[in-house]
């Protein structure tokens, strides 16, 4: 990935993947270890930003949201499941603000805002885990050492622990969807390859992957056989041990795109979200309210549902989603603030959010 301009920094650091609800704190994340046994040990103690009966949990709390259509608005409450038979565990994107290559092992607003925007409410369908990650820095992509081996092992290595940590702890057999968005996809990808898909017996939790914007990858003209040797996209709903994934953008990727591009012999992976969630291609936005121009409301998302339009396309080296604005809804037009390479990257998850909720809950109920 190219090196990042400073005014292309200024706008990721602003829109920090569309997060930042109203309402959100910044309490101090938890803090648990995992004994040394096979192969589920934990080197580190994992810092939680968000887990189940976690004391003031960031991911919990005002989560309803301001529907905007044609004829008006109203309230939708957000009503968290009381027994969900699955967990889901996030892994954020790069939203870090801090000057080193690596982040700080803590908890800070951007995390806790962008978690908020983009996990939180998942938890209408799943016990929701969120660890906190070393991960390389919006600093690192400026000065070109987000590539640094080094770096990129170190944060590879917090998720891998936190993962094993969840499953020495927490799981009991239950199911698990993974989530993630950019760096954080990318590093689920790594943890899926290493550490899911060569054993059998963790591979039979995975109800689904949800990796956006995160470059995964099939061979030419196949569901599975790139960045996974046998897991598949899913192509159906409610289909399970399947991987969901896409790359947006208001118009084709040029050739040096980011994201949505892959190279010879292979596709990047693209999964229709209406396919998905039965709902066809006019996708349910939400948004974080104070990302949304105009007065803000009480809320802390603004849903648009079916505002706008998302399907997959392909041309030549390009895969991605084709995401197009309802002539007549009163969602802002989305634009592609980082540029064409970039595409509409910030807006991944949120543009499709009630999609990729809806999309878990059918994998929920299909998966034994």
């Amino acid at each position: 990935m190219a090196r990042l301009s400073r005014r292309a920094l200024a706008v990721l650091l602003t829109s920090a993947a569309l997060a930042g609800c109203a309402g959100s704190s910044t309490p101090a994340a938890t803090a648990s270890r995992s004994p040394t046994a096979g192969p589920t040990a934990t080197a580190a103690p994992t810092v939680w930003l968000c887990r189940p009966a976690m004391a003031d949990n960031p991911c919990e709390g005002n989560l309803d949201a301001t529907v905007v259509t044609r004829t008006g608005r109203s309230v939708e409450r957000f009503v968290p499941a009381r027994d969900p038979k699955i967990d889901c565990f996030y892994v954020y994107p790069t939203v870090s603000g801090a000057k080193t290559a690596n982040a700080p092992r803590a908890s800070a607003p951007e995390i806790v805002s962008t978690a908020r925007a983009q996990a939180a409410r998942f938890a209408a369908t799943c016990r929701l885990f969120v660890p906190v990650y070393r991960q390389l820095t919006l600093n690192a992509l400026l000065t070109g050492t987000y590539f640094d081996p080094k770096a990129q092992a170190l944060a590879a290595a917090d998720v891998r622990d936190a993962w094993r940590d969840y499953l020495a702890h927490d799981n009991h057999g239950r199911g698990v969807v993974l989530i993630g968005h950019s760096q954080g996809a990318m590093a689920l990808t790594r943890l899926i390859r290493e550490d899911i898909e060569p054993h059998p017996a963790v591979r039979r939790l995975l109800v689904s992957a949800l990796l956006l914007g995160g470059r995964v990858t099939t061979a030419a003209g196949a569901d599975a056989g790139g960045d996974f040797a046998t897991i598949p996209a899913c192509r159906r709903a409610a289909e399970t041990g399947c991987v969901v994934a896409w790359s947006s953008f208001a118009s084709r990727p040029p050739a040096d795109a980011f994201f949505g591009v892959a190279p010879a012999g292979r596709d990047a992976l693209c999964t229709d979200p209406g396919t998905l969630d039965r709902e066809g291609p006019r996708l349910h936005p939400y948004l974080p309210s104070d990302r949304v121009p105009g007065k803000r409301p009480a809320t802390a998302f603004v849903a648009y549902p079916g505002s706008i339009t998302g399907t997959c396309r392909h041309s030549g080296a390009a895969t991605w989603l084709q995401v197009s604005r309802v002539p007549g809804s009163a969602i802002p037009t989305p634009t592609q603030q980082l540029g064409s390479q970039w595409g509409l990257h910030t807006g991944d998850v949120s543009l499709a959010l009630g999609d990729l909720v809806q999309i878990v809950r059918l994998q929920a109920a299909a998966w034994r």
